[in-house]
């Protein structure tokens, strides 16, 4: 569920009309709901209340400081996965000890960031990977608390580009290797075991890709507990869907229904990194129709967003349904490409889209925008990047600001050779 609504024609977030927010802001920019975000997180975290756990939002799909603000301030975590991230995370507000660092390319200043910081453990993805943890932490004289993220092999059923638990991906340990991987761990020095972790891929749409991974990881467990390596923290990840068009992903309830008996009899801490079913259809994408074009046999609205705003249509091929900012009342349809200004023929966001007959000036609504829109923006055609915008209730907030022509070349310099 969500809080973009039509009221008699016209498409409101919350309380506020959509159109007054276009009027003072202009066009493009990004929408979220604050009772949207609240809630989707607050009901994934009540479906796990039966057990001990952590929500660590997968700050990938938005890092907005005042997104993060919202689950912070419910008793969340996050995921992170740079040094970025890690200071987008402390400067929001998170507790350390409840960041958990993923990611196959840490370098030795972001570990270093993070032992420093006190995060509650590193998701390691490597030997390699473990080797210089353990080397940093000596030179901090620290421990560093490690999990380690176990590929079990497992087909998420989803886009092959957010499928991550296959044993020819590139993230983790195979788990066929992982028990020689963590006895490897336990003889380092300054490593402390705490957990495991695996994350099978993204916009999961049944819950059996995840009992199947559970399945593995429980029994990898035990495994280690045998060996006498006692972890107290399971790290579950991320990954379920959303709805964009017709899909119908299992409500974090269902799948809890079928995790918590699987962790019957024991006393793990879960974690859970939920990034798109929390963020995803809290957020919209509001741009306006520029120019309509109509040639042989094809038509195109062209709109004053571009793929450098939203990049998963040319990127996943996925569908964004599409929404006229006021509701069409007639029965006239037409059937267009919806693209952006960019140079790219890639560059759209709908084809051969039915929509209603809109004209120049009017302005529509990319739903489902509010996870992986914004954080994968650029600024590829020196485009400014565009403004994020929070409601709540009647108001609502400029989060971030629309980018300048001056902030596309800060930092640049041109050396003084070149003015000769």
């Amino acid at each position: 569920m969500h809080d973009f609504k039509y009221r008699e024609r016209d498409l409101y977030c919350e309380d506020v009309l959509i159109q007054d927010i276009a009027e003072e802001v202009g066009t493009p920019f990004y929408l979220y709901s604050y009772n949207t975000l609240r809630n989707h997180f607050l009901v994934f975290d009540e479906a796990f209340k039966d057990i001990p756990h952590m929500i660590c939002f997968a700050m990938k799909a938005n890092s907005n400081l005042s997104i993060l603000r919202i689950f912070l301030r419910e008793g969340g975590g996050l995921d992170i996965v740079s040094g970025g991230e890690l200071y987008r995370a402390l400067l929001a507000g998170a507790d350390p000890q409840k960041i958990v660092y993923a990611g196959v390319g840490k370098t030795r200043e972001e570990i270093r960031y993070g032992l420093e910081s006190d995060i509650l453990m590193f998701n390691v993805e490597s030997s390699q990977e473990l080797f210089l943890i353990d080397k940093v932490a000596e030179d901090l004289g620290c421990k560093a608390r490690v999990a380690l993220r176990v590929n079990p092999d497992i087909d998420p059923m989803t886009h092959p580009y957010i499928s991550t638990g296959l044993k020819t991906h590139k993230f983790g340990i195979d788990i066929k290797n992982a028990l020689k991987e963590y006895k490897l761990a336990e003889s380092l020095e300054y490593i402390e075991i705490v957990g495991i972790h695996k994350h099978i891929g993204s916009q999961i749409t049944q819950t059996s890709p995840f009992v199947e991974a559970l399945k593995k990881i429980i029994l990898l467990a035990k495994s280690l507990k045998e060996e006498g390596i006692d972890i107290r923290y399971l790290n579950l990840g991320g990954g379920l869907g959303i709805t964009y068009k017709d899909e119908t992903p299992p409500h974090p309830r269902d799948l809890a229904a079928e995790v918590i008996p699987l962790l019957s009899g024991t006393d793990y801490t879960i974690i859970f990194e939920p990034g798109r079913v929390i963020v995803g259809n809290a957020g919209i994408l509001v741009t306006k129709v520029l120019y309509t074009k109509f040639g042989e046999g094809k038509g195109f609205l062209i709109v004053d967003a571009g793929m450098n705003d939203m990049i998963r249509p040319s990127l996943y091929n996925s569908y964004q349904e599409i929404l006229p900012l006021k509701r069409d009342t007639t029965s006239h349809k037409i059937v267009v490409d919806v693209v952006g200004p960019i140079c790219e023929s890639g560059d759209f966001f709908a084809k051969d889209r039915v929509l209603p007959d809109l004209k120049r000036d009017q302005l529509i609504v990319l739903m489902s925008a509010g996870a992986y829109g914004f954080t994968m923006s650029s600024n590829y055609n020196s485009r400014p990047r565009v403004p994020e915008v929070l409601v709540k209730g009647k108001e609502f907030f400029m989060i971030r600001k629309r980018e300048s022509y001056e902030d596309l070349v800060k930092g640049e310099e041109i050396p003084e050779f070149l003015y000769l």
